[in-house]
């Protein structure tokens, strides 16, 4: 029987950026929750079960470095966790598995994102 695909937890608070990640993702075959800002993402994560978490890094209420060392404080600390950011500088935080600079490549994120999950039943779609 093949292993589901894997769930993704992806954090913005740019709507565009968020629904651009979940349409992407989705269409390579990932399962998609999303979340509009941090204290909304760590309380799904809290509730879910994620293979792997993409955040914003600056975002209101909770940014994506505090989503980050809550994921590493949790029972789930081995999550990997990938930050975008304009600001790539504080990607050297250490909390983090992977981070890419706005703007990405959505195949990037893809790659590292299968990487990171090491489902490699995740076929490739072309980019259109």
């Amino acid at each position: 029987m093949p292993a589901s695909p894997p769930n993704v937890l992806v954090i913005d608070d740019n709507e565009v950026i968020l629904e651009m990640l979940a349409a992407a993702l989705t269409r390579f075959g990932f399962n998609i929750v999303t979340a509009a800002d941090g204290l909304e993402g760590i309380k799904k994560f809290d509730q879910g079960s994620f293979n792997l978490v993409i955040t914003d890094i600056s975002m209101p209420k909770l940014d994506g470095i505090g989503v980050a060392r809550h994921i590493r404080s949790s029972e789930k600390r081995s999550t990997p966790v990938i930050a975008i950011s304009g600001t790539p500088w504080i990607f050297k935080d250490g909390v983090f598995d992977a981070g890419f600079s706005k703007p990405f490549s959505i195949t990037d994120i893809v790659d590292t994102v299968n990487n990171l999950t090491t489902h490699p039943h995740i076929q490739k779609k072309p980019e259109k």
